[in-house]
């Protein structure tokens, strides 16, 4: 499976008796019915931990190009109109800022490792409480509510699995907890964060800005207001898109589902 095609539902099980083994790309499960493919005795792999440095990556360079407002800068330097650059085109300091990362799994963890080397102050928000010394080796201090994080945070990094626990987990409520002068950055899923209450927190400098490597759909209808606003940097879901990680995603999948006709335990099963 490879951005979510074909789907997997019960008219298409129904056609393929003989299925045994469904391997999905990357680490979200969120568009396969579990349930059903057990029903009728299909297993299931991923590919969860090839993806999470460059997905960590992306995280931080969505989060600098937003602060540093790189997308306009270069709109600016490139533009046939530009006749100066004014003095007064500011970005926003990321070190010292404070880094609010919800999800501390592989990748969030990830990221607060490369957020310390910028000298950032990490909180965090997850299911589980990371151990001291996972704490300590990047400075992260654990909040057990959102509300706190969304308070203290100058950006705001989501990296939770889609569940129906996190779905729409952003929205007016929590956008309007957050700084005027935040910013939220989504490596995670669209659905995550209610669109059409972001739209609104952004048109009204609820919240400062937000950088997006997802949103739903995908691609936005070409009218959406999000792709037309200023403040908000969108790129085409490419946390894992680097050369080295792809390969590596596609040979997982073949050895899963090699594994999965021969019989043998299926190396990284979701179960």
């Amino acid at each position: 499976i490879w951005y979510h095609k074909p789907a997997i539902n019960e008219e298409l099980l129904q056609s393929l008796p003989n299925l045994k083994v469904v391997a999905s790309a990357g680490v979200g499960i969120d568009h396969l019915d579990l349930k059903l493919l057990s029903s009728y005795g299909v297993k299931v792999s991923n590919t969860p931990f090839v993806v999470s440095t460059d997905t960590a990556d992306m995280g931080m360079a969505l989060l600098l190009a937003s602060a540093r407002r790189l997308v306009e800068g270069h709109e600016m330097a490139v533009s046939p109109d530009t006749e100066y650059f004014p003095a007064d085109w500011l970005g926003i300091e990321v070190s010292g800022a404070t880094l609010g990362i919800l999800g501390m799994g592989t990748i969030g963890y990830k990221v607060a490792e490369r957020a310390k080397a910028f000298e950032m102050k990490i909180l965090y928000h997850n299911r589980n409480q990371r151990k001291k010394e996972e704490e300590s080796a990047v400075g992260a201090v654990y909040c057990k509510k959102i509300d706190d994080l969304l308070q203290q945070s100058d950006f705001v990094l989501l990296a939770v699995t889609l569940t129906p626990q996190t779905h729409k987990l952003i929205g007016k409520r929590e956008l309007e907890l957050m700084k005027p002068t935040a910013t939220l950055i989504n490596i995670s899923r669209g659905l995550v964060v209610d669109q059409d209450a972001l739209v609104e927190a952004l048109q009204n400098k609820v919240i400062k800005a937000a950088a997006l490597d997802v949103t739903y759909p995908e691609p936005l209808p070409r009218d959406h207001p999000l792709l037309k606003l200023k403040n908000v940097i969108i790129t085409p879901h490419i946390g894992s898109a680097t050369k080295k990680t792809r390969w590596v995603m596609m040979e997982e999948m073949a050895e899963s589902i090699e594994a999965g006709l021969a019989g043998l335990p299926i190396p990284r099963e979701v179960l």
